[in-house]
Parts: C-alpha cells; structure tokens; sequence
C-alpha cells in the first residue's frame, strides 16, 4: 500500500479484508487498485474493493482479469495520487504479467518496483505459463533499473529462497551476510521486504546467471552450455525441487 495520509493505492489485493482493516486503521480511502498478473493470490480482493470502495482497477492487458479493468502494457504510464508509474511487460511466471516502476516517488527517497511475482529476495516465480528465455530477458530488465531501487515484491518468501542460493553459491559472503540479517527480522517477526535492486544483484541466483559461480553450479546440475538462458533454466529447474 502507498498512501498520501488521505488516499491510497493497494497493489495485489489478494484478500479484500486485509485491506480494508488497514483502510479503517490509517482513516484512508482506496483510490486505485494497481494488478501485475491474474493468480487468484493477487485478485481474490479486487471485486470487493472496488464495490466498497469505488476504486480505479487497472492490470495487465493479455490476461484474464476481474472485469471492469483498466487494460495497461509495456510501455504505458499512469498517473495516480501525483505518482507516475511506468508499465513494464515481465511474462514468464505468466504470460501476461506486468510491473510498475516509479521512479521518482514524491517521499523523494529511491525509485519503487511493484515486480509481482516475477522477481523475490533471493529468487524468482516458479514459470508456469512462460518459457526460461522470457523469464531471464524479464529479469533483465528489472535488473537494468537504477540500482538504489526498493523491491517490492508480494510474498514473503526470503528465507526459503535463501537457503537454496547459499547451496547455488556457498562463498557468496553478501549472501552469507543478508541472509543473517533476514533471520534477525524474521525472529522479531518483521519483514525482510522491500529489498533493493543493488542487493539482488549481489545475492539472488536469479540475477547472476552469467556469474562464473553461478555458472558453475548450474552445470552440477546438468546444464550443458554456460549462455544465460542455459545457466537460467538449469537453476530454475533445481530450485524446484529444492527442499
């Protein structure tokens, strides 16, 4: 959720009464409902909000959606509370999926990603509707944003994902180093989210494909070339079966 004090914007509403007690909490009024792809996790809440509240919904243009929905692509910008966001086409967890980039938020501190299920702390989303080759040219482009920017991803998944990238690079001390951090907050049961771009440069698998560590772990497990996509699909494949 983002908010002026007044308004808001909720991104994945995936249960409408989590919002809505947050709503009556902070005394706001849900303006816009922003969606990065159809899983009934990130959509379970959308109708009741926007029939309780009369909030905006936009969402990705090649998927399913609950209707009425305001249909956005790569490429697209809106305007919502003085906020200008940029629409970033990531398929690969599904074929439709999309992200929204602000780069220049009013609070003035580093830019925003709301990257759905494309990019987590430490790993990536499991490719049910998408190919390796569409999943890494999407990370890709996450990874070309400014370096500073806060990731904010929709599933406190860091532990899990961080476990298995110390068995992809066990050397990795930044790793090491985060995933000590993340224990420390879990204990105090805070979040470890957002993280930032700089970070998952340096400690998520996922990102560091054409990583000579990385590399050559995805050969133990049976990648036959290092190109990227190779490395990519070899890794993906690992981490899900990964226990």
């Amino acid at each position: 959720m983002l908010h002026d004090t007044r308004r808001a914007i909720v991104v994945d509403p995936g249960d409408a009464t989590v919002v809505e007690d947050a709503l009556q909490r902070l005394s706001l009024q849900l303006d816009t409902i922003l969606v990065t792809h159809h899983h009934a996790d990130h959509t379970g809440g959308v109708a009741q909000l926007r029939d309780s509240t009369g909030a905006a919904v936009f969402g990705p243009e090649r998927e399913t959606m609950p209707e009425p929905i305001r249909r956005l692509s790569g490429g697209d910008t809106l305007q919502v509370l003085g906020q200008q966001f940029e629409v970033i086409d990531v398929p690969g967890h599904t074929a439709g999926h999309i992200a929204y980039y602000c780069a220049a938020p009013s609070d003035q501190r580093s830019a925003l990603l709301f990257c759905g299920d494309t990019l987590f702390s430490g790993g990536c989303g499991r490719l049910f509707e998408g190919t390796p080759t569409q999943m890494l040219a999407s990370l890709d482009s996450l990874a070309a944003l400014p370096a500073d920017t806060r990731v904010c991803c929709t599933h406190e998944y860091t532990l899990s994902n961080l476990r298995f990238a110390r068995a992809v690079e066990p050397g990795n001390t930044d790793l090491a180093q985060y995933e000590q951090a993340c224990m420390a907050l879990r204990a105090q049961q805070q979040p470890t989210l957002p993280s930032t771009l700089a970070r998952e440069l340096a400690i998520n698998p996922f990102l560091r494909s054409r990583t000579p560590d990385v590399q050559r772990a995805a050969l133990s497990r049976g990648a036959t070339a290092t190109d990227a996509v190779s490395v990519f699909t070899a890794i993906r494949q690992w981490k899900n079966t990964f226990q």
